[in-house]
Order: structure tokens, then sequence, then C-alpha cells
């Protein structure tokens, strides 16, 4: 079945790490998204009238897409860094059906500011990076990277940082 990768915003790494509690087990698995999906990779969460308690959080997007994947991608794509030198993530939560990630500030703002031409110089670079799963087409892969961005805009609009929740 494999691993799903919900990305979401929240303000703050301790609002971060009750998100998967505030779901619960049935909740993790509800936007699931496909590997090549176009248009949106995921609904939104979070707008069920639960906007004013302390475990809201912004929106989300599911995915097949390794965050490691994500940062890779944007990191070589979009400011040439070598693959070898691509950080890791921050790890906020490790429990025994779930982890929680943040994405650091070094990929989410190259993100943000790309512009078309560097979002379309990273899809195609990252199509033809030999021996990995995820899509091959540069033109699925520049859309994936515009509803990356679109993201991390609005979460940046909200105060919100970029986590990534990831369960089997």
């Amino acid at each position: 079945m494999g691993v799903t990768y919900k990305y979401f915003g929240a303000p703050d790494r301790a609002t971060a790490a009750r998100v998967p509690t505030a779901l619960g087990r049935d909740g993790l698995g509800l936007d699931a998204g496909e590997l090549g999906t176009l248009g949106r990779l995921g609904e939104l969460f979070g707008q069920d009238g639960r906007e004013g308690s302390e475990e809201t959080f912004s929106g989300g997007l599911s995915t097949k897409i390794k965050p490691e994947t994500m940062s890779a991608m944007v990191l070589t794509g979009i400011q040439g860094i070598p693959l070898s030198a691509v950080p890791p993530l921050e790890l906020i939560v490790l429990h025994p059906d779930y982890a929680v990630f943040q994405l650091p500030h070094t990929v989410v703002e190259p993100l943000r500011k790309a512009d078309e031409a560097e979002l379309g110089t990273a899809a195609f670079i990252w199509s033809t990076v030999p021996d990995r799963r995820g899509p091959r087409d540069a033109f699925v892969i520049y859309q994936m990277l515009h509803e990356w961005q679109d993201f991390a805009n609005r979460l940046h609009d909200a105060g919100h940082q970029l986590y990534c929740l990831m369960w089997p």
C-alpha cells in the first residue's frame, strides 16, 4: 500500500505535533492522493468549524511524494545544490504509527520565491534524475511544484510553517 504524506501548515512545532491526534486514527487516511494526480494534490482540511480552536492548522495536501524528494527537487532544481548536500528534515514527532517532520526554511523560501522559469528548470532537471520513483513527465512535475508553491505561499500568508505527516 505504501506510505502517504500529508503536507500541512501549523503556526509552531507544538501545534504541528498535535495534528495527528487532532485528526484521529480515522482521519489519517482520508485525503490520500495518487502519485501523478493533476489539479489539487489533496483536499483542504481544517475547515470543519474548528477555526478558533487550538488544534487549527492551515489546509493540507496529500501525496505519495516524499518530503525528502520535494526538498531535493526544490534545492537541486532551483538553488543548484547537489543532491548529496540536501539537508535532512527536522523530526518533530516519531510515533509507532506516524511521524511529523518540518520542512526547513531553506526549502520553503526558494520554492515560494521561484518564478516560472525556475519552476520549469527544476521540473526539467528532476524529470531527468535516473533511478527514482514518481512522475517522470516534466510538465506533471512543474504542475506539482506550482501546487506546492501556492500552498507554501498560503501558509506564509497565514503565518504558518510547512510540516509533513507521514504514515503507512
